[in-house]
């Protein structure tokens, strides 16, 4: 049996990973620490949104839980 594909969780993940470089770079160069805060905080938000969406109980709250993360 395969894993089901799941491409909304792959692109965040892989956006998540980018906004964590980012979130270094912010640090390192610029020595800003309250922006990158935000931008990690924000930007690994979506992941865990999505996949709280994908725990959801029913096609309804399913599809709620995926707005809030749109």
């Amino acid at each position: 049996m395969s894993v089901k594909e799941n491409l909304i969780r792959d692109k965040s993940y892989r956006f998540a990973l980018r906004i964590i470089k980012l979130y270094q770079f912010i640090v390192r160069e610029k020595k800003d620490f309250v922006l990158g805060k935000q931008v990690l905080r924000s930007g690994t938000a979506i992941g865990a949104l999505v996949e709280e969406a994908n725990q959801a109980e029913s096609k309804p709250g399913f599809i709620h839980k995926l707005s809030i993360a749109n």
